[in-house]
Formats: structure tokens, C-alpha cells, sequence
């Protein structure tokens, strides 16, 4: 095993990862090459109980002026959308025609600066693989949120690890393989080192709602906003229940040994407790990534810890060429951005409707999203549509239609009054193609075949 962290740090410093970053993945290192684990057995918690519903919460219908003046919306960016046959960032995706992520994002800005006067703070987390595209699109479409030295906190670098030595690898055909993005907790370092905390603070905010990009649910809410600021709390997690949908799922639950609230993912469940982990009776409610925090608390909180917060390690064994089986055994070390709930004291969680946990992770939920079964508002929120009742339609696509242009020729049907449909095969829609109720079209032959105009309820259509 490799001794000490000299040769890590000096390939970090070379990449030109803040001090702030070194020292936090020093400190994920040092907790492997130790020998530790980051297992969570089901004696050491019990189920998060009496998690506040956001139906019990005060109400508020719009947003105090001074508190989103206090506010920074951080949106989590270092993602390409390479599983759904892109080659850019993500959130240049279009949920409507000529209007992606980043437009929406924009509009909401923009229409609470315009409606409060304040200079509402956004901030994008980007990685050095997304920062092109998104600052290029954004200074194209919307100059006046400004450049980069007004949005973008940068993401650091994390090196590969062999599983054997804990040795940075190196891969000289494609040395950006010998990389890996180390987790979404890295938000915590990089608006320390990289100077955006002392800064922010100093422009009198004080509240950060951070949230993925491709979670189109994830708005700033002013109920939520109003009750964080007056809770006094540090840390608050959106979490909402759990389906049999998210049984490998992270879930929240309580330390039984301080009473503190905690993540668990399902890398840190033992194998003899994974049937307790997958009961969603007793483990209600997982973690949407959003999360609000008190920058203040974060200052505070990582002055006593040395700069560094103590994150649960995630090891993922891969290898460093992900198309190679045969290259380089690998760790990559990560952490969980919601796991910094333990980190401080009165930690919050509160159990928000599932409307504001609509992640676009493939072509089905994109397909869905284009869907009338959605509005898109002028100030950039897409939500149900009311008759929906908060329940989004359920879409099956088979395989041949993973990569977002397999969509293009597809067509968008009518989900407004759709509980499931399931797509395969080569099918196009005509315009006036409505489902309702539950639904299957299947081509079962190679030559593409046009679905008639139509209403279509729970049936099977077939060729």
C-alpha cells in the first residue's frame, strides 16, 4: 500500500486543485489506507421518524425581497449527457423546443431578480469537461447574468487510485482517464478554496439552496426559503418518500449513538442487512439533492474541523478505462453531498412533495418532460400539469430508443391523462396522438410504422 500521500498531492497541485480540495481528499485517502470502513450496520440506526412535511410548513406564497437578496441558487453542472448519446454538458438538453435546462434556469433567475430587485445570486458548479459549453450558451442567450467570474464555481479533479498499491495510476494513452469527478460533496471544498464562501458572505448572503441541474423539480420555493432562514438550522435536506422504485436507493435514518440524522447509501450496507436497507416501510425517505445551507454554519463548521469535513467515503471499485475490463484495477473516492447532514448539529430534513424530484437521468423522463403532461410557466418552472394530482406519467422505452436523437423522429404524444405507455420498436406518432389510462405500442418489425391519430386507452397497439 502506498506509504503516504506525497505523490497524490503533487499530481493534485500540478492539475491545479485548491488546497482546500487536496486536504479534503487527503482525508478520504488517509480513512481508506487505514483500513476503515464506511459500512453502516442497522444496529448503529434507527428509521428517520416524524420527518416535518412540507404540508405542515407556513405557507408562503411569494418570496420576502430582503431574504432572496440573502440567497445564492447553486446548481450542481459537471455532468455530460454521455449515457443518452451526447457529447456535451447535460443541461443543454431541450425540454421544449429551443428551451433547455440552462434556459430555464436562466428565466427563474432573472424573474426573481426582476421581481424583487435584488441581485439574486446563481451560481453553476462546473467541471472542466462542462464549463465551454455552458458559459458559451449562457453569454449567447442571457450576457447579463454575467461571465465566469460571476457564475462559476469550477469542480475539482480526483485521481484514480490502484486497488492494490492506493497509488495515483497513470493511463499514457488518455491521461484524462487517470481522473475521476469526486462527488457531489465536493461542492463543500470548492466554495472554500476556491474563495466563493468569503465572498458571498461578505456580499451579505447567507442562505445556499443547491440542487442538481438535470432536477427540473428542483426550484427555489419561498415556503421552504422562509422556513430555513427562520429555523436557525444549519442544514436542510429535501427528502421525499420512497417507492418500490428506490428500494437501492440511499435512505435517511438516525445515529443511534448521537441522534443525529444520516445518509446511507447502499455502498455502505452490509450484505446480511441489504433486506432491511430495501424495506421502504422502515426506511421511508431518501435524499432528493437538494439541500438548503446556512453559509455561516459552513464557515463555522469548517474552521473548527480543520478545514475539512468529516464525509463518509464511498469507494467505488472500477477500472480506469471504463470500456477496458482489462485495464488498471481502480478505486474512485467519493462523497456524498447529502451525507454532510451528520456535519452539523440540528441538521433538519423535511419531507417534500415528489414534484420536486424530477431528475432527467434518460430518455424516457426527457420524453415525459416534452410531454403535455407538463407546463412550462414564463418564469422558467416546469411542473404537472394540475389534473395530474402530482403523480407524473409513468415511460417505458425499449433500448433502440436510449440516445436522446433515437427521440427526434419519435414524436411527442399526449400523456396528459396517462398512467404508463410503453414504446418499441420503429414507431413514429402523428400530432394528434392522445394516451390515456395504460398503454403499449410495439412494432415488431424493422420498417418504421406511423401510429394514427387517435385516442388510445388501455389497450396494446401492434405490427
Amino acid at each position: 500500500m502506498a506509504q503516504d500521500f506525497d505523490e497524490i498531492r503533487v499530481k493534485m497541485e500540478e492539475k491545479g486543485v485548491n488546497e482546500v480540495a487536496i486536504r479534503s481528499f487527503q482525508k478520504a485517502f488517509e480513512f481508506v489506507a487505514g483500513g476503515s470502513s464506511s459500512t453502516i450496520s442497522e444496529g448503529e440506526i434507527s428509521p428517520a421518524e416524524g420527518v416535518l412535511a412540507y404540508g405542515d410548513l407556513e405557507a408562503q406564497a411569494d418570496f420576502d425581497s430582503d431574504l432572496l437578496g440573502q440567497t445564492v441558487i447553486i446548481k450542481l453542472n459537471g455532468g455530460l449527457g454521455t449515457s443518452m448519446g451526447l457529447e456535451k454538458v447535460k443541461s443543454l438538453l431541450e425540454v421544449r423546443p429551443g428551451v433547455n435546462f440552462l434556459d430555464l434556469m436562466a428565466r427563474q433567475v432573472l424573474s426573481l431578480r426582476a421581481q424583487s430587485g435584488q441581485n439574486v445570486r446563481f451560481l453553476l458548479m462546473n467541471s472542466q469537461a462542462s464549463s465551454g459549453d455552458t458559459l458559451g450558451h449562457l453569454g449567447q442567450t442571457v450576457p447579463e447574468l454575467g461571465g465566469a467570474d460571476e457564475l462559476e464555481l469550477m469542480q475539482s479533479w480526483a485521481p484514480k487510485l490502484s486497488r492494490e498499491t492506493l497509488a495515483p495510476v497513470s493511463h499514457a494513452a488518455n491521461p484524462a482517464l487517470e481522473w475521476c469527478p469526486p462527488g457531489h460533496a465536493d461542492v463543500y471544498p470548492s466554495l472554500s478554496g476556491s474563495g466563493w464562501l468569503e465572498r458571498l458572505l461578505e456580499e451579505g448572503v447567507k442562505y445556499a439552496f443547491i440542487s442538481n441541474s438535470d432536477n427540473l423539480g428542483a426550484v427555489l420555493d419561498p415556503t421552504l426559503l422562509t422556513y430555513f432562514s427562520k429555523s436557525a438550522a444549519p442544514f436542510m435536506m429535501e427528502v421525499t418518500r420512497r417507492t418500490d422504485a428506490d428500494r437501492k436507493g440511499g435512505h435517511l435514518a438516525k445515529r443511534t449513538a448521537d441522534g443525529r440524522l444520516i445518509l446511507r447509501e447502499v455502498a455502505q450496507c452490509a450484505e446480511e442487512d441489504l433486506e432491511q436497507f430495501q424495506n421502504i416501510e422502515k426506511h421511508q425517505f431518501f435524499n432528493t439533492n437538494n439541500v438548503w445551507l446556512n453559509l455561516e454554519a459552513l464557515r463555522d463548521v469548517l474552521a473548527a474541523s480543520g478545514g475539512v469535513l468529516s464525509l463518509p467515503v464511498i469507494r467505488n471499485a472500477k477500472t480506469a478505462d471504463p470500456r477496458d475490463p482489462e485495464s488498471t484495477r481502480v478505486y474512485q473516492l467519493e462523497t456524498a453531498m447529502g451525507s454532510a447532514i451528520e456535519c452539523f448539529e440540528g441538521s433538519l430534513a423535511v419531507d417534500v412533495p415528489r414534484s420536486r424530484f424530477a431528475p432527467v437521468k434518460s430518455t424516457s423522463d426527457l420524453l415525459a418532460l416534452r410531454s403535455d403532461a407538463y407546463e412550462l410557466s414564463d418564469d422558467g418552472r416546469i411542473k404537472l400539469a394540475p389534473s395530474r394530482n402530482g403523480k407524473p406519467p409513468v415511460v417505458n422505452l425499449a433500448a433502440d430508443y436510449r440516445l436522446v436523437d433515437a427521440l427526434e423522429g419519435l414524436g411527442v404524444p399526449s400523456l396528459i391523462g396517462a398512467d404508463e405507455v410503453s414504446i418499441s420498436g420503429p414507431v413514429s406518432f402523428a400530432e394528434t396522438v392522445e394516451v390515456i389510462g395504460k398503454v403499449t405500442f410495439e412494432n415488431s418489425g424493422k420498417s418504421a410504422q406511423e401510429i394514427p391519430a387517435g385516442i388510445y386507452q388501455n389497450e396494446s397497439w401492434n405490427v
